[in-house]
């Protein structure tokens, strides 16, 4: 494997860690229709926080960013709109 090769294994490794993290946040909110313990603020920096770094990805053209980014953009938008319909 090539240094190329390995650091896109590491991006897509990376990436694929930090997106996965919200999946049981996500279900459990779904779930149990509980945010009150979930602060607005944290979510909605965050999510502009990556919808920056998916800007970035795509003007990088990084995969791995891009990928990432979107599907924890969705994760994190789903997560703040039912933070603000239960609270």
């Amino acid at each position: 494997m090539g240094l190329t090769s390995f650091t896109s294994f590491l991006g897509f490794a990376a990436a694929f860690c930090t997106t996965i993290s919200f999946v049981p946040q996500a279900i459990r909110v779904i779930q149990t229709k509980q945010t009150k313990d979930l602060s607005l603020g944290m979510y909605t920096i965050f999510t502009i926080g990556i919808i920056l770094w998916l800007i970035y990805g795509i003007a990088i053209q990084s995969w791995p960013i891009i990928v990432a980014n979107a599907i924890t953009l969705g994760l994190t938008i789903t997560i703040l709109i039912l933070i603000v319909k239960y609270k």
